[in-house]
């Protein structure tokens, strides 16, 4: 498939092994300019043929001048491309450039302040002091010729400098990180102000794009999609639906393991707002047969996923039997391509490819929407499309559904607490308006565990249940979120009241590290 990538301006984040990669390129997209990741090992001379607008060097964990660390070739400061260096970029870049950086014996790690006070065009009419993020052992010691430093620190006297117009230019903080104040206005300042990009990436023209992509691709192709109740995949399929029509048929395979209503919400709300023609396929009690007895997380992951894959088979042989399938909608987010090693400016449609473990009779060419987006940039296209929001706004939910949000043995009793507890949950997360602020919150059933409590006038061996409210950009790292008391309070008591089965609920106040966010 020809690579139809039709962004007139990108921003290429070279990530030289940065944590903050990902985040760097969406704070450059909240920007409005479109920005892609490749790996510092990339060529410079394939970096410019991409005909970037821009570039921005990430951190990294290395130390600029240990054996084996990332380099820069110095010639792509005389291509004539704008360069933003950020912690470990900012330290390759000044040593590129003939400026000196040394291990000064003195580090920075987490929030710090910054002072400035020398005019700078990135840095003028802010605070005078503002705190910012460091993680840096390596320091800037000798700004490279023809630059000017613009601040510093109490232990570290170089923490940004540019040159002339600003073009080139660097800092030792992480701006991308919510904690550095002023951050996203910097970047802005650069990105808008002094190279000149065009605040044109956003969610309309997003939509616009991908279905011209789409039309260009498919043709007169019949299209499958497999929806699953999530935000992902439902909004990849309006989009196809947006461009081809008629040509789309949906999927949806009903394993009995969705939390309350959502299977309605697709079968009704989703076919509502979108047209989009829907087989639904009620595998319920096969699902639930083939899972009966099993409490081994891994094993269930595998049987629900072989599961999934035949009943998909069956429903795909069953409406190409007319007329063949030429494609397959797949939710791939620009996250997942980046980790899987396929940053580097890959094409948005995929030629043949075994998707999940279909045989040899069922290949078709992968059609994928959301591969250059990020979450939060998915959501603004399904609320550019209309879209129910109550599809939009959902939480991240496991592809195995409550089945690993079960500890223990899944069976219709088990996941019918577990739906009344979790619906309990989430609506009271709802009204106290913080479904929208915590990243997600996986309630869990122990099932395979009895507490003894006191209701009524006798004791009770209920069940507990677990609540996991968790804070994150992008589920890589997690912080337990700080739920108010009167909140966990209203959920507690509406489980313990309204769930017979269960007597006592716990909040889990894990991070990720050292916790996953699923308990399964």
């Amino acid at each position: 498939m020809p690579n139809i990538q039709t962004n007139p301006e990108t921003v290429l984040v070279v990530d030289f092994g940065a944590q903050y990669a990902q985040l760097i390129a969406r704070r450059v997209r909240q920007a409005q300019v479109y920005s892609e990741i490749v790996p510092s090992s990339m060529p410079v001379d394939e970096m410019l043929a991409k005909k970037p607008k821009a570039i921005i060097l990430s951190g990294g964990p290395s130390s600029v001048y240990a054996s084996g660390a990332p380099k820069l070739d110095a010639k792509l400061f005389a291509a004539g491309v704008p360069v933003f260096g950020i912690c470990y970029g900012f330290q390759v870049m000044a040593a590129a450039l003939g400026g000196e950086v040394t291990k000064t014996g003195k580090s920075e790690y987490g929030r710090t302040t910054l002072s400035h006070s020398v005019s700078s065009k990135l840095l003028n009419n802010l605070p005078d002091i503002f705190s910012v993020w460091m993680s840096h052992g390596d320091s800037v010691t000798k700004a490279p010729e023809g630059f000017t430093s613009t601040a510093h620190t109490a232990d570290t006297p170089i923490v940004a400098f540019e040159n002339g117009d600003a073009t080139l230019a660097g800092v030792q903080f992480h701006p991308e990180v919510l904690h550095s104040e002023n951050g996203q206005e910097i970047l802005r300042r650069w990105l808008i102000d002094v190279v000149g990009c065009k605040p044109v990436w956003n969610s309309t023209n997003i939509v616009a794009t991908e279905v011209a992509k789409v039309k260009e691709v498919v043709g007169t192709g019949r299209v499958l999609c497999g929806l699953s109740g999530g935000v992902d995949s439902a909004i990849a399929a309006a989009i196809v639906q947006k461009a081809v029509g008629s040509q789309l048929t949906c999927v949806f395979v009903d394993h009995g393991l969705l939390r309350e209503g959502e299977a309605e919400q697709v079968e009704r709300d989703f076919v509502a707002s979108t047209g989009v023609k829907l087989k639904v396929v009620d595998a319920k009690e096969r699902f639930l047969k083939a899972l009966a007895g099993v409490t081994d997380p891994e094993t269930k992951r595998k049987i629900i996923g072989t599961e999934f894959i035949r009943v998909f088979e069956d429903a795909a042989r069953e409406i190409s039997a007319n007329e063949p399938i030429d494609f397959l909608v797949q939710g791939t987010l620009y996250p997942d391509v980046v980790e899987s090693g396929g940053g580097e400016g890959t094409a948005n449609i995929k030629s043949h490819h075994n998707v999940g473990g279909l045989p040899d009779d069922l290949q078709f060419k992968l059609v994928e929407p959301l591969r250059t987006l990020f979450k939060d940039e998915v959501r603004q296209a399904g609320l550019t499309m209309g879209l129910p929001e109550e599809i939009i706004w959902r939480q991240p939910f496991p592809g195995p559904g409550l089945a690993i949000r079960i500890v223990g043995e899944v069976s219709e009793k088990n996941l019918k607490i577990l739906r009344r507890a979790d619906s309990i949950a989430r609506e009271e997360l709802r009204i106290a308006e913080l479904d929208r602020v915590i990243w997600q919150c996986p309630v869990v059933l122990l099932a395979d565990v009895r507490s003894v409590g006191v209701q009524g006038d006798g004791r009770t061996y209920g069940h507990p249940i677990v609540l996991r409210p968790v804070s994150s950009e992008d589920a890589m790292t997690a912080d337990w979120s700080r739920i108010p008391y009167e909140v966990l309070e209203k959920i507690s008591t509406r489980i313990t009241n309204e769930v017979s089965e269960v007597n006592r609920v716990v909040l889990d106040v894990t991070s990720k590290p050292p916790g996953t966010i699923e308990w399964e």
